[in-house]
């Protein structure tokens, strides 16, 4: 009896939430450090909370397997200021990563949860224009890694009101139809801001944003944010997630989130429960 009024009590705990969320758009980007047990769990919450009236938006990464597959082809992974160098050939073991492994299971995954799927990258209708980055770093040259101009929003919103979930490889192409490499956290970013987002959530394989002691942060205003990278406590990876994570609210987007996709049901925690998990950033 006391599992059950527990189950009762969490269910309740959740109605709120529901209510709040219920036709709103949620963007979640997936790490690619994330294990495949992690992933399974994902793939469950996803489905729920389409089922609930949300309109959940999936954004993947795919780093490690791009590294992987690179390493494979006897080419060194070189990044510059978090960002992949991205040559011809890179290009295009990214995009067979990505779209051609990565992408399709996710939308197996979601499949078989019960839950109705659409695999897409840049080049599906226009959905991501991009246009060629510029090094912050003098002299170097960042190759085929590209900046979002334009979402095709309209297309996405056809894919929620037919009752799919996109699932989106951040893949863009140019004015030419060229293929560029994109950044997830920043692809993500863009699509929320572009969308309207009520949530912008990012699922890695750390806790969320902690202090110089080491302590989990549960909320954090953009200015805190900002004085912590500053201070470097904000370093390495972490940084262009969190400035990610500020420029999206700063367009727009409600709510975002940074938290640790490990944890099973990490997305029903943060969405449904009133003490949430991981890292929020506040304007």
């Amino acid at each position: 009896m006391k599992d059950n009024l527990k189950i009762a009590k969490t269910l309740i705990e959740a109605l709120p939430y529901i209510q709040e969320f219920r036709g709103k758009t949620v963007v979640l980007k997936f790490g690619g450090s994330i294990g495949s047990k992690e992933f399974a769990n994902f793939s469950r919450d996803l489905v729920l909370m389409k089922f609930v009236g949300i309109n959940p938006v999936v954004v993947h990464g795919g780093g490690t397997e791009i590294t992987k597959a690179l390493s494979s082809s006897n080419i060194k992974a070189n990044f510059v200021n978090g960002l992949r160098v991205t040559c011809d050939k890179t290009m295009e073991i990214v995009e067979k990563v990505l779209v051609g492994k990565v992408n399709k299971q996710i939308v197996s995954k979601i499949k078989s949860n019960g839950g109705v799927s659409v695999g897409l990258s840049g080049r599906d209708h226009e959905l991501l224009k991009v246009k060629k980055i510029k090094s912050s770093k003098k002299g170097v040259d960042l190759g085929r890694v590209g900046e979002i101009v334009k979402v095709n929003v309209a297309h996405i919103f056809e894919l929620q009101n037919k009752g799919y979930i996109p699932v989106i490889a951040p893949i863009g192409l140019n004015s030419k139809g060229l293929a560029y490499n994109i950044n997830g956290d920043y692809a993500a970013s863009k699509i929320a801001s572009s969308l309207n987002a009520e949530k912008l959530i990012i699922l890695t394989d750390v806790e969320g944003i902690k202090d110089k002691d080491n302590n989990l942060i549960s909320s954090i205003s953009k200015k805190s944010a900002n004085s912590l990278i500053k201070s470097g406590v904000i370093a390495s990876g972490m940084v262009p997630k969190v400035k990610c994570m500020i420029d999206a609210l700063t367009e727009g987007v409600k709510k975002a989130h940074i938290i640790d996709g490990r944890i099973p049901h990490s997305l029903v925690l943060e969405t449904f429960t009133d003490s949430g998990i991981g890292t929020e950033i506040l304007l």
